[in-house]
């Protein structure tokens, strides 16, 4: 078993900078991917960054420049830095990692964490 703890949202003006937070808790468990969706009111959930646990990134086209993903497997941690802020990226940021248990895969979501980006 294992959870994810996000920190990081909040209220920003446009062009300014927030870093998000996921640390995943638990025991027994190697990382294969972790990444960082998000859900603005009335559409789909979206994939913004993912990051494999050897560092390897992909970004939605919409970010790139703009935010950073970036791993720490000593703490098990992943992090969001999103810079340049514009208001479009207002929405809730979930937390994404698909972690291999005993050789089996299991996919987790962190209960998610607001961004308002305000014009």
């Amino acid at each position: 078993q294992a959870q994810l703890v996000e920190s990081g949202g909040g209220l920003v003006q446009a062009g300014g900078s927030l870093r998000l937070s996921c640390a995943v808790s638990g025991s027994m468990f190697s990382i294969n991917t972790m990444g960082w969706y998000r859900q603005a009111p009335g559409n789909q959930r979206e994939a913004v960054a993912t990051i494999t646990g050897g560092g390897s990134t992909d970004y939605a086209d919409s970010v790139k420049g703009r935010f950073t993903i970036s791993i720490d497997n000593a703490k098990n941690t992943v992090y969001l830095q999103m810079n340049s802020l514009k208001p479009e990226d207002t929405a809730v940021y979930y937390c994404n990692a698909d972690l291999l248990i005993a050789t089996y895969e299991y996919t987790y979501w962190g209960q998610g964490t607001q961004v308002t980006v305000s014009s």
